[in-house]
């Protein structure tokens, strides 16, 4: 693949990753709860890269093809999204200087942050719609290798944003507990309101 192609893919993925959204939310709680940051990015990144398997395997035209399908998709999302949310809403992250929560690990960060981005329907259609854009059928690489290589980059971007984010959050947040409660409860009505907007989507459809 041409380095241009490469470089204007990069610059868009980047676009959406700058904006804050679910995953956004999901690394500052996990940054608030101390040592979490890199079990939770790390579940992230594994269900964008589920999204782009699936897409570059093809299954992801069979799926958009079949409303049902999506639409059983982003209710299992967005109730998820639901829970998580409202989770953080009646109680928020504080800081806690290196030590996790009753029962957290870091096994358990990394699953519901593949959670988080794998049943979020908008990061399927996201890739769904954008990565075949920059393949070129012509080219000596198969398209769905040139798929791959995208979502690796999306990968790399991700990987640097939400880690910035989540130890951001721990530094800045790390000794006022009143802000980070704050910020606890907005991370948490960012998740419902994303979780709400799908679901008022599909429906109105």
């Amino acid at each position: 693949m041409a380095i241009s192609v490469l470089t204007a893919f990069w610059a868009v993925s980047l676009l959406f990753v700058i904006t804050p959204g679910a995953d956004w939310a999901y690394a500052i709680s996990a940054g608030m709860r101390g040592r979490w940051v890199m079990p939770a990015v790390a579940g992230m990144l594994s269900g964008h890269l589920l999204a782009t398997l699936v897409v570059a395997a093809g299954v992801g035209s069979l799926m958009a093809g079949h409303p049902l399908a999506l639409m059983l998709l982003t209710l299992a999302g967005c109730t998820y999204l639901l829970w998580l949310g409202g989770n953080l809403l009646l109680r928020p992250a504080v800081p806690q200087a290196g030590q996790g929560g009753v029962g957290d690990s870091g096994s358990r960060w990394a699953f519901k942050g593949f959670c988080v981005s794998g049943l979020n329907p908008k990061v399927f259609l996201l890739f769904l719609a954008l990565l075949p854009q920059f393949t070129d059928p012509h080219s000596s690489w198969p398209v769905p290798l040139q798929i791959v290589l995208l979502g690796l980059v999306h990968l790399c971007s991700s990987l640097v944003v939400y880690t910035l984010v989540g130890y951001g959050a721990k530094l800045v947040l790390g000794s006022r507990p009143g802000a980070a409660r704050m910020v606890g409860r907005l991370s948490g009505v960012a998740m419902i309101a994303v979780a709400m907007l799908l679901v008022v989507g599909q429906f109105a459809k």
